[in-house]
């Protein structure tokens, strides 16, 4: 366990089992129909690589990435840093996410792309923090690895600062390193 590490919630192992199960489900679920991957940079990257190799159908895979966020607190205001390449009419559209939270962050992501008129949205999230969830966030994850405490974690994809991405688990930040920021 990496020093900055308080626990670990979430092993290596039961990730790759669930991420394993997701894309079983999926691959059923879109048998047969055309699917694009959307990945939500940065945080989600480690998590497409390990879904898009499980996943039995043939699909593509194309690029968000979005901002809310300072250190370990969300702005509150989501800015579009980096769209998609290909129109996202018509086709299957699964988001693929790291964690959702308060799910603003989601909700603007889905408005936006519905305005595009694809053929179905749907989201798959490795994490979902139920205690954080907003008022206003009507999100529906179709596609949940795991529910986790409402606790700052990092690893497998998720960072602070940019760092602890690397970790092969998720774990509970120590507070010391982030209140020194």
């Amino acid at each position: 366990m990496h020093k900055d590490i308080l626990e670990i919630i979430l092993t290596e192992k039961q990730i790759k089992q669930r991420v394993a199960e997701l894309a079983d489900k999926i691959s059923d679920d879109y048998r047969g129909e055309d699917l694009v991957l959307v990945s939500i940079l940065k945080g989600a990257v480690v998590f497409l690589a390990d879904l898009t190799r499980c996943i039995k159908i043939p699909h593509s895979v194309d690029f968000m990435a979005v901002s809310s966020y300072r250190n370990t607190k969300s702005s509150g205001i989501v800015r579009l840093i980096m769209d998609l390449r290909e129109s996202p009419e018509n086709k299957n559209i699964l988001i693929v996410e790291d964690i959702i939270d308060t799910g603003l962050t989601m909700n603007y992501i889905c408005e936006n792309l519905k305005t595009r008129k694809p053929k179905s949205l749907k989201i798959c999230s490795l994490l979902y923090k139920p205690a954080k969830k907003h008022v206003n966030s009507n999100i529906k994850i179709d596609y949940l690895g795991f529910e986790v405490p409402d606790k700052f974690v990092v690893g497998y994809g998720m960072d602070c600062d940019e760092l602890y991405r690397n970790l092969p688990y998720v774990g509970v930040l120590n507070p010391d390193v982030y209140r020194r920021k």
